[in-house]
């Protein structure tokens, strides 16, 4: 990659960037520019907010960057021995410089600083150590890739032990939704965790498969701005449509105690008033069947 974009030259680049978005621009043009951008961009202005939520954005920013840097410690000073205070820079990096800098501003946007906001960055720094590592002595530059290799085994094993709470209740919530539900039947998992319908084999009520379109609920912030009024224009409207045509066998409250939770949300809230029953209750997740 390194030698290709030295030989490639900015104009290359440039084709190889159009390209890539041509068909971005078909699907566009194929579903209306309008309500394409509202989809992708537009939709949701409320979820663009951080009204409320104080210095939790600021903290998950400094923990993704923190454990972003610690993973590529050894990169990271690999580029600031070549590039800090009278050294020479890395030559023909501009691109790359660039990259890394529309990287960190795109994972911004939102505020929300999820740790998977943070995996765009990972591209051009590793592209921009690997350059670095050429102009540093060979044995220094060994040291840095033994332990980037020690860091990220570190991580592979953080991994494979770290604890998996949210996915054991997801397997709990799903093997309760099959033991009251027949394949054919439709339900409504209510939370953050769309992988339940994939786990507990049922199909969707709705195409909303989670509850922040519906309450502009995200984890990345408070309970600020949350519930049916800040929804994304339009999702009541034909949820309550969804609701109605074809009613769920099966609704799961799996909020837990967070301000989304179904008795919050008087379209929800009325909806299992008058056509369900609590059946069961698992980690904290109420599971209504449709009364007979």
């Amino acid at each position: 990659m390194i030698l290709w974009q030295h030989r490639a030259g900015p104009r290359a680049l440039l084709r190889l960037g159009a390209a890539a978005a041509l068909p971005v621009l078909a699907l566009a043009l194929a579903f209306q520019p309008g309500r394409f951008l509202y989809w992708i961009a537009t939709g949701s202005g409320a979820y663009l907010s951080a009204d409320g939520s104080g210095l939790r954005p600021l903290l998950r920013a400094a923990g993704g960057l923190g454990l972003l840097a610690l993973a590529a410690l050894p990169l990271v000073a690999g580029l600031v021995a070549v590039t800090g205070p009278r050294r020479r820079r890395l030559r023909h990096t501009a691109d790359l410089w660039a990259w890394l800098a529309a990287s960190l501003g795109a994972s911004t946007v939102g505020l929300q600083f999820f740790g998977h906001y943070f995996l765009q960055v990972v591209p051009p720094l590793a592209l921009l150590g690997a350059a670095a590592l050429r102009e540093i002595h060979p044995r220094t530059a060994m040291t840095s890739m033994a332990l980037t290799a020690l860091i990220s085994c570190c991580f592979v094993g953080w991994g494979f032990t770290a604890d998996r709470t949210e996915l054991d209740h997801a397997h709990r919530v799903a093997d309760t939704v099959r033991a009251y539900t027949d394949p054919d039947d439709r339900v409504l998992l209510w939370g953050m965790h769309p992988e339940g319908y994939w786990l507990s084999q049922r199909a969707p009520a709705s195409r909303y498969l989670t509850a922040g379109f519906l309450t502009n609920f995200s984890g990345g912030r408070g309970p600020a701005r949350v519930g049916e009024r800040y929804a994304m224009d339009g999702a009541w409207p034909y949820f309550r449509w969804e609701l109605r045509r074809r009613p769920p066998q099966l609704i799961v409250d799996d909020a837990r105690g967070k301000p989304y939770g179904a008795w919050r949300v008087p379209s929800l809230r009325g909806a299992l008033e008058r056509g369900y029953e609590r059946a069961a209750r698992i980690d904290g997740a109420d599971i209504y069947v449709r009364a007979r």
